[in-house]
């Protein structure tokens, strides 16, 4: 670098979550400053970006380094050079420290440099920074470690380690959660009406709502917070830790769950958590499909399409002085997704799908799927989306592989190596996405899998239950209905949520 040439300087200052080994902002602004001043610098107060309390693992987590970034590469090249007071401040991953200081380099002609780890021209220089990039990601590791393992430790013990859920606040920095009363009871209401009143998530959420009741940040209810406070056992004392990775947010093996007695005062009782989640496991709830209180017809949702499997739109007619009438339709056909016309008036398969059920109840025989409460359809699935991510990241080790082998950083043996275990790692997730995605048929009580649909038939007639009561009915026991236009066929295909074995009688 040229000491004559008055240059244009940006600061980038951080300080991560854990302030071991760094300097104050302030030091770091001082020192950065100082530096740029006695090597013919100017420094722009627009262009000194800081971050406090933020982890260097992810540049996407970090806005003012993202704003940095964005200003180096704009067409009016506002600066010259990049000043830090370590590497580790730039990045704590060397994968992303390479792609960004490459970039600044080579294509936005910005230089990066640390004030405190002065390094040589030439590519012994680049080295050494190779090197410090990876101790400083190794760093990173062993820390993230350390506060993992003292993390399992706490949890073990049942310390309350995460953000207080609706019903709780931490009253002084590592205090033991105490109950907000007024907060209590609505947990205590919605716990009630699940388990007892036997009200759906979505009636639930709609009466909090229509009572002005608000969540732990003061916003509305949606779905999907009342689900969450009703799995979550820490309103009956217990805590639940390392249930999903932070990173990707999937949902772990529930064996790798940490679940203890907590020293946290419970809100409900273990009996009153327990039913609810007994409820919960024995229905079946597809993903996206949408509640029975908001469909407009009893089989809504339920008759898909032979050829996209798509569900069929309901259409209805308003008429002035007659009942309306229904129609249905692909909604891959409307759409223009699908060639195959689908479209059938309630007339025809109404009736059809009564006397489907009318016919397995004179048969006495079904064929269905048994549905199992400690492998919920909702835990399968988020198993096997996990399992296709990790299939996809074996895909693109595998490409990065070949990529090395090609640049002539590892030797043919080391690519052959690599290769063989990326193969066993695929061979081995492609058999456990194969266990999962297969349906097992099993033999149940077919007298209790026939009753249930006899008491389906029976709502169906029913002149005295509407349409929501009708359709969560028929979805209790019907998983889909194929329609074939031809010979206005139907397929039905039952399930039976299987109960606890201490509730059969």
């Amino acid at each position: 670098m040229t000491e004559n040439k008055l240059k244009t300087a940006a600061l980038y200052i951080r300080v991560s979550t854990d302030k071991q080994e760094e300097l104050s902002p302030d030091s770091q602004k001082r020192l950065l400053l100082e530096y740029a001043k006695s090597h013919n610098m100017i420094v722009p107060p627009e262009f000194i970006y800081i971050e406090n309390g933020i982890s260097g693992r992810r540049a996407d987590k970090r806005p003012r380094f993202q704003q940095m970034i964005s200003a180096a590469k704009s067409d009016t090249h506002p600066f010259d050079v990049i000043l830090l007071w370590k590497f580790s401040r730039f990045a704590r991953n060397q994968e992303e420290s390479i792609v960004y200081k490459s970039m600044l380099r080579n294509k936005c002609h910005v230089d990066v440099v640390s004030i405190s780890e002065p390094l040589i021209e030439g590519p012994f220089g680049g080295l050494i920074e190779r090197i410090i990039e990876w101790m400083d990601e190794f760093y990173s590791i062993r820390l993230s470690g350390d506060v993992t393992r003292g993390m399992t430790e706490n949890a073990l013990r049942g310390a309350y380690q995460c953000r207080p859920p609706l019903g709780y606040r931490i009253p002084y920095h590592k205090a033991t959660p105490e109950i907000v009363p007024e907060e209590a009871e609505i947990v205590r209401l919605i716990f009630h009406k699940y388990a007892d009143e036997q009200m759906s998530i979505f009636a639930i959420t709609k009466y909090l709502n229509h009572q002005g009741m608000k969540t732990g940040r003061g916003k509305p209810f949606e779905k999907r917070s009342v689900e969450y406070i009703l799995q979550n056992p820490a309103y009956a004392g217990d805590i639940r830790w390392n249930r999903c990775n932070n990173a990707t947010k999937e949902i772990r093996d529930p064996s790798e769950w940490i679940t203890r007695s907590g020293h946290h005062p419970a809100i409900i009782s273990k009996e009153l958590f327990e039913r609810a989640q007994t409820r919960r496991r024995s229905e079946y709830t597809p993903r996206n499909a949408k509640p029975s209180e908001v469909t407009r017809h009893w089989l809504a949702g339920l008759v898909k399409c032979p050829s996209c499997g798509r569900s069929l739109s309901s259409c209805v007619m308003h008429r002035k002085s007659l009942p309306d009438t229904f129609s249905f339709q692909c909604g891959g056909y409307l759409k223009g997704k699908c060639s195959h016309n689908c479209y059938v008036r309630e007339e025809s398969i109404a009736p059809a799908v009564l006397n489907a059920l009318e016919g397995v109840l004179l048969c006495g025989t079904v064929k269905y799927t048994l549905r199992q409460p400690d492998a919920s359809a909702a835990q399968s699935e988020d198993e096997i989306l996990a399992l296709k991510r990790r299939l996809d990241r074996v895909d693109q080790k595998e490409l990065r592989a070949r990529e090395a082998y090609m640049d002539g950083i590892d030797t043919k043996e080391d690519y052959r190596k690599n290769r063989e275990l990326l193969n066993k790692e695929r061979q081995e997730l492609s058999e456990m996405l194969s266990r999962l995605e297969a349906e097992p048929q099993k033999e149940y009580n077919d007298a209790l899998m026939l009753s249930r649909i006899s008491d389906v038939l029976d709502v169906l007639r029913s002149e005295h239950l509407g349409i929501a009561e009708k359709n969560a009915s028929l979805k209790s026991i019907v998983d889909k209905i194929i329609y074939t236009k031809d010979g206005n066929h139907i397929d039905m295909y039952y399930y039976l949520a299987k109960a606890p074995e201490n509730q059969i009688k």
